[in-house]
């Protein structure tokens, strides 16, 4: 049985969500350690069977319903080949937890494009530049107005400094000057991105100068966290981490229990900690160093921490 497969990593904002989405610079990277793998598989039967064991789902993909994001990626590329595809099976699994803030839907959109699109034999649609496009599409079904950052950082699997503007997104992959060392810590708390983004929104249209003002610094600190990151001052970069956060706070998009971690972290040693993603649950970060990595990853696990891994960005 002909077999292809493909995956994508999961992704961490560093600096700037939520801002990005109204045209200032945010930081993202990819986390290895969490992966979303598609496998796709030549089958007898007619159609396109979609199997996610870890939701426990399988069908067909003419029962998928209207706003089905694996079901969407496959009819994506269908347009993008001008083919109707058939006698397929598609296994989608991954281990990034799902409305986290680590780029689950990004990923699994990645994943699912790049191994059809090679299934195909269409290399030129499994680039990356066309993995990000395609996925950003599927996006819109996670989050109404995605930034597009999520895709990026998936489908290139690399940092980015990422500007979204018109006709085209400032995507600038950068090197790090040194390992940054990271403990994300997940508050157990699910949070639907779409939900938060909208608020933000909503809170932005009735208050338009405060958030303009808000954006505009966290977009000040995304630029300096550049410059810190290529430097290596992680120093800097962790009372970044810290400025951002009171930023983030303002904009009602943090929560009790990721103020709690994010308090644990810095008492135990962390240079700096902050939410990273949508916010009002899912995952914060604290930025370690490979001394005080243990004990903070155990306070952590004290304070209630759903689930705490490490994660080094080259």
């Amino acid at each position: 049985m002909e077999q292809t497969q493909a995956s994508a990593p999961g992704k961490i904002i560093l600096f700037g969500e939520h801002a990005v989405v109204y045209g200032q610079p945010a930081i993202a990277a990819p986390v290895t350690q969490v992966r979303a793998t598609v496998t796709i598989a030549n089958s007898e039967p007619a159609g396109v069977r979609l199997i996610a064991p870890d939701l426990g789902k399988a069908y067909w993909l003419t029962e998928a319903q209207e706003h089905d994001p694996l079901a969407r990626a496959v009819r994506l590329v269908e347009e993008a080949t001008g083919s109707t595809l058939s006698q397929m099976t598609v296994t989608v699994r991954s281990t990034i937890p799902i409305a986290s803030g680590l780029g689950s839907g990004a990923a699994t959109a990645a994943a699912l494009i790049r191994a059809l699109t090679r299934h195909l034999s269409r290399q030129d649609l499994a680039s990356d530049e066309q993995v990000c496009a395609l996925a950003y599409e599927v996006e819109k079904i996670h989050h109404g107005t995605p930034s597009g950052i999520d895709n990026t950082v998936v489908a290139y699997e690399q940092p980015v400094y990422f500007v979204r503007q018109e006709p085209k997104n400032l995507i600038e992959p950068f090197a790090i000057a040194a390992p940054l060392h990271l403990l994300i810590a997940d508050t157990g708390v699910r949070s639907a991105t779409r939900h938060v983004v909208g608020d933000v929104r909503r809170q932005w249209q009735a208050e338009r100068a405060r958030f303009e003002e808000m954006f505009a610094a966290c977009g000040r600190i995304a630029q300096a966290a550049r410059t810190a990151l290529e430097a290596g001052d992680v120093m800097e970069l962790g009372a970044l981490m810290d400025e951002n956060q009171q930023w983030l706070e303002a904009m009602t998009v943090s929560s009790a229990e990721l103020e709690k971690l994010i308090a644990t972290a810095r008492t135990a040693g962390a240079l700096g900690a902050k939410l990273s993603g949508a916010g009002r649950g899912g995952n914060m970060i604290a930025l370690v160093t490979p001394e005080t990595q243990t004990s903070v990853r155990q306070a952590l696990i004290k304070a209630g921490a759903f689930d705490v891994f490490a994660s080094t960005v080259e």
